[in-house]
């Protein structure tokens, strides 16, 4: 039985990615070592990094005055950092679910914290819309896609302060204007790479504005002077990235993912919205491309168990489970989804629909 991968992260990898990056973990570029155990000041590892940061600048059109870094810690470390670094008097945060909210408690650590708008009353089933960003914050932090309840902001946002914004489950899916943007991150297990490396994309010129000490590991200062080889990176992971992005340059970049992330949500959400049995979680106009969110109607509640059971064991359906704090399905479908995996999951359902 043919196995689809909707698995919400670490989450499925184009197979070119994994056969590439494979073959270097038992020989790296010939070298007789493998990419697990060389050094990572080796000759043949420079340029790992270096193409790397050089395709996210080509990808994302990313303009001068940034730089790209690679980190360990994921994003919840960088919840973090990013008050360390940039908070002095006052942050504003955008509460759109459960990662939004885990940014907000560590800047609290630092400063004080402005939840300019919040969704929580709904489960976070849409993105607010009508808030005022404070004009002498620090910084305005969002969420761009939320993984947990299936919404995603697919625009990138005025404001008067520079914007922060954690994508680690949107990045490269779309065309995005970096300019807008003081910082983007987010941890690559979603749309760039395997578990174990972080991204991240800084202006230059938010650097060393805080009043505070801040540690060497935790001080983005210190990543960018070394070009991200201060201490030992995640040299696997950070290599698994890199053919992710020759992959996406292959493929088209950024703009034919966004054309696929379209054409996969219409086929799925097509379906959720016409099958009897289903109906989708996020309000429609805030509904991710990224991870499709639905569940059971109430009428047919006591099916749950049964069309997961059918989905996951009998048509292989990996990983379509909920998460655990709002139950239902999930079917994330980042880059490396195929059309073929969402018409397989339309067919399963189509197919319980009618036993049912």
């Amino acid at each position: 039985m043919k196995k689809y991968n909707f698995n919400a992260g670490p989450s499925m990898l184009p197979r070119e990615v994994i056969e590439a990056t494979a073959a270097q973990c038992l020989d790296f570029n010939g070298s007789g070592l493998s990419l697990m155990e060389i050094s990572h000041r080796a000759k043949d590892f420079q340029p790992v990094v270096d193409e790397a940061v050089a395709l996210f600048k080509e990808l994302l059109s990313i303009p001068e005055g940034y730089s790209v870094i690679f980190l360990g810690g994921g994003a919840s470390l960088e919840f973090c950092m990013i008050p360390y670094n940039f908070l002095e008097k006052k942050a504003a945060y955008l509460n759109t679910g459960v990662w939004a909210k885990k940014a907000m408690k560590e800047a609290k650590l630092f400063g004080e914290v402005v939840e300019v708008a919040s969704s929580a009353e709904a489960t976070y089933t849409y993105i607010p819309k009508d808030y005022t960003i404070p004009a002498d914050a620090d910084y305005f932090h969002i969420t761009t896609n939320n993984t947990i309840y299936g919404t995603e902001i697919r625009k990138d946002l005025d404001s008067p302060v520079p914007v922060i914004a954690d994508m680690s489950s949107d990045i490269f899916s779309r065309p995005i204007d970096v300019s807008k943007y003081g910082m983007i991150y987010g941890g690559a297990q979603k749309n760039l790479a395997m578990a174990g490396v972080t991204f991240v994309i800084v202006r230059d010129d938010m650097l060393g504005k805080v009043s505070r000490q801040i540690p060497t590991m935790l001080d983005y200062r210190t990543h960018v002077e070394k070009g991200s080889m201060f201490n030992t990176p995640p040299v696997v992971p950070i290599y698994s990235a890199l053919e992710t992005l020759r992959w996406i340059k292959r493929n088209g970049g950024v703009e034919a993912m966004d054309k696929l992330a379209k054409q996969r949500a219409e086929i799925v959400y097509g379906e959720i919205d016409r099958n009897k049995l289903f109906h989708g979680t996020a309000n429609v106009e805030d509904r991710s491309l990224m991870n499709l969110c639905f569940v059971m109607n109430e009428e047919y509640k006591e099916l749950e168990k049964d069309f997961l059971d059918f989905a996951m064991k009998e048509r292989g359906m990996v990983g379509i489970k909920g998460h655990r704090s709002v139950g239902g399905f999930r079917a994330s479908c980042y880059n490396a989804q195929t059309i073929e995996g969402c018409e397989a999951l339309v067919a399963c359902m189509k197919e319980f629909e009618a036993k049912h």
